[in-house]
């Protein structure tokens, strides 16, 4: 299978983290907690964010294998032991893999060196994100 291009991906990316983690962010921030400095001083309140957008997102792959941005830009997220939608743990550790990606900066740039495009957390977790037919 062919990836879909590395720009759409991190397009639908933010797109997400706008429509969603914004969302969780502001909830935590403003509910929860009651205030930005409860919230700057809280590092667990933002762990606890960041594995809720990990959760949202992992429950729209494994629903649709696809979250709002993916299907704004018309990819999806396939599992390529079955060739369909990711299962829930398997969309989860794909996220918790790309926070690992992210941390460590090559995992990201893999996909830049790499014939099909896929970066670590694709590899780790033998998913990869296709163009919709």
């Amino acid at each position: 299978m062919i990836a879909a291009p590395i720009s759409k991906r991190i397009k639908a990316f933010i797109v997400d983290m706008f429509m969603i983690n914004m969302a969780v962010l502001y909830f935590m921030t403003y509910i929860v907690l009651g205030g930005k400095e409860e919230f700057r001083q809280n590092q667990f309140a933002i762990f606890v964010c960041t594995m809720i957008f990990g959760f949202i997102l992992s429950v729209f792959f494994a629903l649709k294998g696809q979250s709002p941005g993916y299907k704004a830009y018309n990819i999806e997220l396939i599992d390529l032991q079955t060739g369909k939608k990711p299962h829930f743990f398997r969309a989860y550790f794909r996220f918790l893999s790309f926070v690992f990606s992210g941390a460590v900066i090559i995992g990201l740039a893999l996909a830049f060196f790499r014939e099909d495009k896929k970066c670590l957390h694709d590899i780790l977790s033998d998913t990869i994100c296709t163009e919709c037919k």
